[in-house]
């Protein structure tokens, strides 16, 4: 089997009842299988070696129904706009309308925090996005901090991305180059205890460049038992990529 006129190699795209198939192979599976990435919103269909990718291709439209099913599933996409009331750490946060510049007021007595900005439609989402990843990047830079300065760690840079496939990256230090970590700016529509667990996860990483007994253990030393946070992201992590989509 091939696609346009060439065979199927391991990252190839389809399209199969109007969803992304992605093909992948795994040398550690043991037959073809199909399962949906919540984040990318497409659907995986693995196999066990690059000659089995055909098969996996095939699988992928014999199940188009099921595809269908499962993305039917998904959260639909979130337009942002005016007096819409969204988690910004956990917080209740209402946006409004204004006409200034876009800012972040915070929450006082029992008024919950507001961002105001200027705009409608992709003007006033864009200008909303601006505020959260800024908050972000303040709220994830003093996290980080304060997990290196328990973890004994120098600390590194920290950015804000838009990535789909991780909440966070680490990047360990190189002589003449400081260590760098990156997190999802929408981690701050997530519960703070859940992004909190992102930055220690992070953190852990500059110690640890793996997933061993030892980076788990500084993960928990940090945060106590990360499995309730690691199944909210898995929960909820679509409804998180969905926002201003």
């Amino acid at each position: 089997m091939s696609i346009f006129g060439r065979s199927l190699a391991d990252g190839d795209r389809l399209e199969v009842a109007g969803a992304v198939v992605r093909l992948k192979v795994h040398s550690r599976a043991r037959r073809v299988s199909l399962r949906l990435d919540r984040t990318r919103r497409e659907i995986i269909a693995t196999a066990p070696s690059l000659r089995r990718l055909p098969e996996a291709a095939a699988f992928a439209r014999d199940r188009a129904a099921w595809i269908t099913e499962r993305l039917a599933e998904l959260p639909d996409a979130e337009a942002v706009a005016p007096g819409m009331v969204i988690t910004l750490f956990g917080q209740p946060c209402r946006l409004e309308a204004s006409d200034k510049p876009a800012r972040l007021h915070p929450a006082t007595g029992d008024q919950p925090a507001r961002i105001t900005a200027r705009g409608e439609g992709a003007v006033f989402a864009s200008a909303v996005i601006r505020v959260l990843r800024r908050e972000a990047l303040r709220v994830f830079t003093e996290r980080t901090a304060f997990h290196c300065d328990r973890l004994g760690a120098r600390l590194p840079s920290v950015t804000i991305m838009d990535a789909r496939a991780r909440w966070g990256s680490c990047r360990p230090g190189l002589p003449g180059k400081p260590a760098a970590i990156r997190y999802s700016w929408r981690l701050a529509l997530a519960p703070f205890e859940v992004a909190d667990y992102v930055a220690a996860h992070e953190c852990a990483h500059l110690l640890e460049l793996n997933h061993g007994p030892r980076f788990w253990a500084h993960v928990k030393a940090l945060v106590g038992d990360e499995r309730p946070h690691r199944a909210w992201l898995r929960a909820e992590g679509a409804r998180l990529h969905a926002f201003g989509r």
